[in-house]
């Protein structure tokens, strides 16, 4: 078992990296192109659907971030599975850091294919024209979308616009094509001219394409727009953006309804998800953490980190329904089991991913108050995900918490993204941007070493040049004049 975990390990990573080269995609000779195979408003559509909303990955960066930061521990009998990443060893032949370069440029690089097959086609007017613009509506939100992902993990200062960003990809590069790293100014340029396109020209009420949760939405929209401007730190626009979607989004879930989200049989606060059918592949988002099912005898790899675990039974305890539907009622003393994504129907392991949910505006919004001094509505906003994780039958009132500084607003705000987002994908860009202000990094516990023989430390000074990933040494072999970040020459 041990060698076949080790050989399967190798694929997935070997993968990875491959699947970087081929990421944008490049023009061959005789190829049959987008804009000969495209040639109807209807093409755009069936290409939108298929192959742009189907290239949306962000499985790499949450299962990266996972073992990377204090979520996870290694699992009793796990041979060897992802210890490089528990020790902090990250490099730039990654398999997962590749995933995440190569897998957000193929989603640029198809929306790119689609806008320029989009420039030879003249739709009628009227109702022709809205369905036209809509879907060039929803693919640049899309490609915002996948620039937001790259940003937040390969600029070494988000919020800083004259530091170094990713690649601008515009077009439908050449063949032996080379990009250059550009500002991030310039890519957030781009992001804001492709997300207010999409805001103005989206149709809300086309039956062609049902807008569901899973689709673009103005609410997925302005979420974007609301995780963009907060990782800039240009709170006055997170807040304007964050407050549309709580005022015209889903509501929070109460806790009653809380596990129905993860079995995907609601879609409860979900404002955006990636769609991940039973009938799509095989294996699923929780198979990085287990190999079966999500319970005790699922073979896992990794379990819970403790100290997340613990953090999940507050003092008062007001019977936080997380505990339960995010720990498998199989658990045992240190060794939790990540309940999480259990899977839908007779399909174990596999779910919709979550992108966006109304959680993270309210989590959104605290910041922005914290930003303009407003202590006693960030800790309003905090509380207001902890009453909705509250078990309605415990009488309990969840505390209020009071900030004396904003050092501690900022802590708290990390406490509760740690224990609502967890395995989202959020926890290693959550502490590289507010870890400082906070005061706070990795949080591990000792008992998360897999039985103590890992030696791996426990947590990872703020100011650590791992806290940006490495361009991937597949795009610096087929690109040798990119830049590498600091700390990986």
């Amino acid at each position: 078992m041990k060698k076949i975990r080790l050989l399967a390990y190798a694929i997935l990573t070997s993968f990875s990296i491959l699947s970087c080269t081929d990421a944008y995609e490049i023009i061959q000779d005789g190829e049959l192109t987008e804009e000969v195979a495209l040639q109807t408003t209807k093409d755009l559509r069936a290409f939108l659907n298929g192959n742009v909303y189907g290239a949306l990955n962000t499985q790499n960066e949450i299962w990266l971030t996972s073992v990377l930061t204090d979520e996870t521990g290694i699992a009793p009998g796990n041979s060897g599975w992802y210890f490089a990443e528990h020790r902090y060893i990250l490099t730039p032949d990654n398999g997962y850091v590749a995933g995440i370069w190569g897998s957000h440029y193929r989603l640029i690089n198809r929306v790119n294919r689609l806008l320029k097959a989009a420039e030879g086609i003249t739709p009628a007017a009227g109702l022709e024209t809205q369905r036209f613009n809509s879907v060039l509506a929803e693919a640049r939100a899309m490609r915002a979308l996948a620039y937001l992902q790259l940003q937040s993990y390969f600029t070494t200062d988000m919020a800083d616009d004259s530091a170094l960003g990713v690649m601008l990809l515009t077009d439908v590069p050449e063949l032996m094509v080379q990009l250059p790293r550009v500002s991030n100014a310039q890519i957030y340029a781009l992001m804001e001219e492709d997300l207010n396109f999409a805001d103005a020209n989206l149709k809300t009420d086309d039956l062609q394409n049902p807008l569901t949760y899973k689709f673009v939405t103005k609410g997925m929209i302005h979420a974007t727009m609301a995780r963009m401007y907060a990782y800039r730190e240009m709170y006055s626009l997170a807040k304007q953006h964050a407050q549309w979607v709580v005022s015209n989004g889903p509501a929070l879930t109460p806790a009653a309804s809380y596990a129905t989200i993860w079995s995907d049989a609601a879609q409860g606060e979900v404002i955006f998800a990636r769609s991940h059918p039973s009938t799509e592949g095989t294996g699923g988002i929780a198979g990085f953490w287990t190999t079966n099912t999500t319970d005790i005898n699922g073979s896992p790899f990794l379990k819970m980190g403790m100290n997340l675990y613990n953090q999940y039974t507050p003092v008062p305890n007001w019977g936080d329904i997380r505990k339960t539907v995010f720990a498998d009622g199989s658990s045992q003393p240190n060794v939790i089991i990540i309940n999480k994504y259990p899977g839908k129907g007779n399909t174990p392991l596999r779910n919709d991913v979550k992108v966006f949910r109304t959680s993270e505006m309210y989590f959104i919004l605290a910041e922005a108050a914290v930003a303009e001094g407003d202590l006693a509505t960030a800790a309003t906003m905090v509380r207001s995900v902890r009453l909705a994780r509250k078990i309605a039958s415990n009488t309990t009132s969840v505390p209020v918490s009071t900030y004396a500084t904003p050092v501690d607003a900022w802590r708290d705000i990390l406490k509760e993204r740690r224990l609502e987002l967890s395995f989202e994908g959020h926890r290693y860009v959550d502490l590289r941007r507010l870890g400082a202000v906070a005061g706070v990094s990795i949080d591990r516990s000792p008992l998360d070493d897999g039985g103590a023989f890992l030696n791996a430390p426990l947590t990872l000074p703020i100011t650590d040049y791992r806290w940006t990933l490495p361009i991937p040494a597949a795009e610096k072999l087929g690109n040798p004049g990119i830049v590498q970040n600091p700390g990986y020459n």
